[in-house]
């Protein structure tokens, strides 16, 4: 890598990255500040970050003097990332989930996920804007807006492409190169979505994999930290730094539980070979044009690589009228305890106190209101009622047994296929199973999103898997992005 030409660090992965360090050609410290610029440069635009790190040079320049003194920790050494507003870290960067509520927020300790990363070498590069509360406070909300961060856009077409949420301004970051890699956090949709409308990787891993210790919650039993990328082997590299056992996190202690510290042994360019992917025909009906023609070329690639193509597959789940009560109840009750241990300069200590800041501050923290954080202040916030527990029953039940686990077994498969984040990934959301995306192309048409934007540009390529199949996602993931090399960097906006 040419430290004289900064410009051919544009696209660099974690691994180039790395290699130009061990080598003597880049410093964590060089590499901290041409980011830096880049956001100061672009961010104005975007606003995909939300803040930087004060510390972040300070660190890098630790970590090279660390590197010289003792060696590399490994393949996270040095590397600047970005983390999302919601995930805590013990540093002089605040945690908001993008609200004004939590503005001054500074959280007492670093969060499982960002305590791991940081063990590994990882530099903080700073905050990515989010859509508010993850896009859990209003129906009518924007995506990738926050009252504290504004609208986050897609850097392929600014104020025109849609740009997913709630991870917006983690996947327009990776997108635009304002960061080696990001890490998102999704309860349906958050980390795929933006991915796939980014043009990037992401992977929402199964739930207990990733602790969610120090993370502003929606549902428990539906989040989790995840990494968004530019390829499939820096999300592997970020997924093994992230998976050290937490006592404090209780879907880590279930039985079945298989982490790795290394997923990149699972990357294989060949690993579509022999692969049975199934075809859910049933999600497809509502793609347009466009989009529809990019699904079937990424089916027909996979059988071309030697994938056994099972089409169609059907889920018994498929005629279910889901509900949203698990969000509804375990919101509250994750976010009081959350709230009620938050470190200095937190305005609110329950969503009582959220609800009656935003009226307070209405001209500046309600854009779009906030029926969401009412409709779920609503219920007692101790998950005692008998409607959620029924609901958390069936989500189990028909995403599981009826749904993923279903098709699966019935048709022997190693994953499912969609297109982006279309309606079947809510499936998996409820499941708690891993999902993964990879870029597979850009559709010149689209249909309007709900914030006037086009859903054309960057799509996705999603496998879904059962209960911790990362390593069997990452490598059908891989391959099939050795094979169609889709990925395009954006051009700077003006």
């Amino acid at each position: 890598m040419d430290k004289t030409n900064k410009e051919s660090w544009i696209e660099a992965d974690i691994v180039s990255l790395q290699a130009a360090m061990k080598s003597g050609a880049l410093s964590a410290a060089a590499c901290v500040r041409w980011y830096l610029e880049r956001i100061e440069r672009l961010n104005p635009k975007l606003k995909a970050v939300l803040e930087v790190n004060p510390d972040a040079i300070a660190v890098a320049e630790a970590l090279d003097a660390e590197r010289l003194e003792r060696g590399s920790r490994g393949p996270l050494h040095g590397i600047p990332i970005l983390l999302k507003d919601n995930i805590d870290t013990g540093d002089r960067m605040h945690t908001s989930a993008g609200s004004l509520a939590l503005a001054e927020h500074f959280a007492g300790m670093d969060s499982a996920v960002a305590e791991q990363l940081r063990a590994a070498g990882a530099v903080f590069l700073g905050k990515a804007n989010m859509t508010e509360w993850a896009n859990f406070m209003s129906g009518t909300m924007l995506s990738g807006y926050s009252s504290r961060g504004g609208l986050t856009l897609n850097p392929y077409g600014p104020g025109e492409l849609f740009v997913g949420g709630s991870s917006s301004g983690s996947g327009a970051a990776v997108a635009a190169n304002l960061c080696a890699a990001a890490i998102g956090t999704e309860t349906s949709g958050s980390i795929i979505s933006p991915s796939s409308q980014n043009g990037i990787v992401g992977l929402k891993p199964t739930i207990g994999l990733v602790s969610r210790r120090g993370i502003i919650p929606i549902a428990h039993s539906q989040d989790s930290a995840g990494p968004m990328a530019r390829t499939v082997r820096d999300a592997a590299i970020l997924l093994g730094a992230m998976t050290a056992a937490d006592p404090a996190d209780a879907a880590m202690q279930e039985k079945g539980r298989k982490a790795y510290a290394d997923y990149t042994p699972f990357l294989d360019a060949n690993g579509l070979q022999g692969a049975r992917i199934g075809i859910p025909r049933h999600y497809y009906q509502g793609l347009d044009d466009a989009r529809a023609m990019i699904i079937e070329r990424a089916i027909a690639m996979c059988k071309d690589r030697g994938a056994i193509i099972v089409d169609p597959v059907s889920m018994p789940c498929e005629s279910a009228k889901w509900d949203w009560d698990v969000m509804r109840f375990e919101f509250k009750k994750g976010l009081n305890d959350y709230l009620a241990q938050a470190g200095p300069g937190a305005s609110v200590r329950t969503l009582d106190e959220l609800i009656a800041f935003n009226e307070q501050n209405r001209e500046v923290a309600l854009k779009y209101g906030q029926d969401t954080l009412i409709w779920s202040n609503e219920t007692s916030g101790t998950l005692s009622e008998p409607v959620y527990a029924e609901s958390l029953r069936l989500n189990r039940e028909l995403a599981r047994n009826q749904g993923i686990d279903h098709a699966i077994r019935a048709y022997r498969l190693d994953a499912l296929l969609f297109l982006g984040n279309e309606e079947g990934l809510d499936v998996s959301a409820r499941a708690g199973y891993p999902v993964i995306t990879v870029p597979g192309g850009y559709a010149e048409t689209g249909i309007i999103a709900e914030d006037g934007c086009t859903t054309k540009g960057p799509q996705g390529i999603t496998f879904v898997g059962t209960a911790y199949s990362e390593p069997v996602l990452l490598r059908l993931a891989y391959a099939y992005e050795q094979a169609s090399l889709h990925r395009l960097a954006p051009a700077d906006p003006d």
